[in-house]
């Protein structure tokens, strides 16, 4: 059974992930070989189909392809147009605040806010929805992942 602290690993591996790619390329190291394994570890792209709508894809809003999700991430193949490189801007700390997460025996869906921390301090506040399934080695992996800014009450 996926427990609750599988579930917060998972997210905690996944906002160390955005950091340690923010990091790689503010250093000038290779950043894009670490969203590589970012993407290949922690996402089910070659296991089954991934349904990924990231935050600010407009154009492309859907990633079903380890490349678009690769993309999105670092925009180093062309591969989407309209990507800058979510996580190369530079974060320096990710933290997930679930408002609820289901659990069930080889699954789990996670649902809340998560919060980047930028490089002045700041933190930009982005809405989620992952569902996670675990993998044949027992490790989970996310299948679905929706993102969204907040809406406003303009």
């Amino acid at each position: 059974m996926v427990s609750l602290a599988d579930v917060e690993d998972a997210q905690q591996a996944w906002g160390e992930g955005i950091v340690a790619i923010a990091t790689a390329h503010s250093m000038g190291g290779n950043y894009v070989e670490v969203a590589r394994n970012h993407v290949e570890t922690l996402y089910a792209y070659g296991l089954t189909t991934v349904l990924f709508k990231p935050t600010l894809a407009a154009i492309e809003q859907f990633r079903p392809t380890f490349d678009q999700a690769l993309s999105y991430f670092v925009a180093s193949n062309n591969e989407c147009s309209e990507d800058k490189g979510f996580a190369i801007k530079g974060w320096t700390h990710v933290r997930f605040e679930n408002a609820d997460v289901i659990l069930e025996e080889s699954t789990a869906l996670a649902m809340g806010n998560y919060f980047f921390t930028a490089p002045d301090g700041g933190e930009v506040k982005v809405e989620y929805t992952f569902g996670y399934m675990v993998d044949s080695v027992g490790n989970l992996r996310i299948q679905l992942h929706h993102s969204s800014m907040p809406a406003t009450n303009d």
